[in-house]
């Protein structure tokens, strides 16, 4: 996973950008895990659900925002594959933490922790 951008936007928004990366000479199959276990978000398909932000300082998590339909606010409706040496880039928007907060940990299935800073 590469990530390129996390930023606020003007809403109180904060929006995570990258893209996974197939490096492996074979197809890489995308865990089911990667679209999170509530109901309301399995029915949406594949996506970047389960994705979440933890400001460890003020003991917070931030879970993907959800538009009025309760779809996830990220990328969604991808291949079940990822083919070898191919990419899914792939954006989520959280709440925006407190602008004194610059550093989160990105958490996601199947990947370890990674620390980040805002901007």
């Amino acid at each position: 996973m590469v990530l390129y951008s996390v930023t606020r936007d003007d809403g109180g928004f904060l929006t995570v950008s990258g893209e996974v990366k197939n490096t492996a000479g074979k197809r890489y199959t995308v865990p089911t895990a990667w679209s999170g276990e509530e109901s309301a978000i399995v029915r949406t398909g594949r996506s970047f659900a389960a994705m979440t932000l933890v400001d460890s300082k003020e003991r917070k998590r931030y879970y993907v925002l959800r538009d009025t339909d309760n779809r996830p606010l990220t990328t969604t409706g991808f291949s079940p594959w990822i083919q070898p040496n191919e990419s899914l880039p792939f954006f989520a928007q959280f709440p925006a933490p407190p602008q004194t907060t610059t550093k989160v940990d990105l958490q996601f299935p199947g990947f370890p922790n990674a620390p980040i800073e805002i901007s």
